[in-house]
């Protein structure tokens, strides 16, 4: 289905069928910006039942609908494969955690669906993050979303300066609470819709079932450090540092009645190691080394400075010492040891309210349990 208007659109809304993206195209048509929405399915639905896309889909026809602007259709579920998800299942099948958020954004919303609002005619996009863009001094500037609590800065972190120049973030100055509260004073059906949480495309259904079609499980060791066996598991590859869901250990004969938290994983034995301690030293790392890094503003501000980061999405940010090594990797330095920094995931540099870029995490200098 696609909408129909006598002028290209100059912006081209990215509408997902929930309350932010919905907010963010009204705050648009307020303006008088001429736009248009695109939905984009970025999943093949498997039959389960357990994806919302043609629900979500319904949704956004009717924000379109009651703003008056043209809707559009793209499918992007092949891209999507082919950008993100081979690369989410050979992190998990090499024991790492990886997070397919910020892929999407770099191979799918901020590609894809750009070249794709190009070819409708417009100029830019806009989507419903909670974050903000900043011309300063001749270059853009990728800022968190004044809501600290929903900003998606993180995610972002890969975005570059010709992105960002063609990208508006309509409500990435308001409040979450504002944004519902203007949905439903503009009368939009989306105003009460729950937000959606976890990885898009398993939506509600049990993670191990749906990474067990693609990865088959083989049980293996559970082990304290020392190596002494505590119990067994499904599959190393289910599960990450600092986690103490799903470890199904019972009581343990000569030992506390505490939770269980990974602390180790041991890919090529099939064996996972965890400890008692939520703040176990083998879970603790003061230096973070990672991948090549990516730079919003294109290179790093020097060889060595000080600022801040995060390893994980809605971390309090702490202070580091960064060190720019000579093949563009990282040596993190933190003030203050960081739980859990797992490889796979992202660790993203801000200075201020200012997001510098981010890479994917290597390695740390955590102890590791053998």
């Amino acid at each position: 289905m696609s909408g129909t208007g006598t002028h290209a659109p100059r912006t081209v809304v990215g509408v997902s069928g929930g309350v932010d993206s919905s907010v963010a195209a009204w705050l648009l048509v307020q303006a008088g910006e001429p736009c248009a929405g695109l939905f984009m399915q970025n999943w093949d639905d498997d039959g389960s039942g357990d994806c919302r896309a043609e629900e979500d889909r319904r949704d956004a026809v009717g924000v379109c609908g009651r703003l008056g602007i043209p809707f559009h259709f793209r499918d992007f579920s092949k891209e999507y494969w082919a950008g993100v998800f081979e690369h989410f299942l050979a992190e998990y099948a090499a024991g790492r955690t990886p997070n397919p958020d910020v892929l999407c954004n770099r191979e799918v919303k901020f590609k894809h669906f750009l070249d794709a609002a190009r070819e409708l005619g417009a100029e830019r996009i806009a989507t419903g993050h909670y974050a903000q863009v900043r011309r300063e001094g001749g270059r853009w500037r990728l800022l968190r979303g004044a809501d600290r609590d929903k900003d998606q800065s993180y995610f972002l972190h890969q975005l570059g300066q010709a992105q960002l120049a063609a990208t508006v973030f309509p409500i990435g100055h308001l409040p979450k609470a504002q944004v519902r509260q203007l949905a439903r004073e503009a009368g939009l059906a989306t105003h009460a819709k729950k937000d959606s949480t976890g990885i898009c495309f398993i939506g509600e259904r049990d993670f191990r079932e749906f990474l067990g079609r693609y990865l088959p499980a083989q049980t293996g060791e559970i082990r304290d450090p020392q190596g002494v066996r505590i119990g067994t598991h499904p599959g190393v590859f289910y599960f990450t540092l600092g986690q103490r869901e799903g470890l199904n250990i019972g009581g343990v004969r000569g030992r506390p009645a505490a939770p269980w938290y990974v602390v180790g994983k041991d890919v090529a034995g099939n064996v996972l190691y965890v400890d008692q301690d939520r703040d176990s030293p083998w879970l603790l790392a003061g230096t973070v080394r990672t991948e090549a890094m990516h730079w919003i503003e294109g290179a790093p501000p020097a060889a060595e400075f000080d600022c801040t980061a995060q390893v994980r999405y809605r971390q309090e940010e702490q202070p580091c010492r960064v060190r720019v090594r000579d093949d563009g990797s990282l040596s993190v330095h933190f003030a203050v040891p960081q739980r859990a920094a797992t490889p796979g995931q992202s660790l993203v540099l801000y200075d201020g309210s200012a997001c510098l870029g981010g890479a994917v995490i290597e390695s740390t200098d955590a102890p590791q349990p053998r």
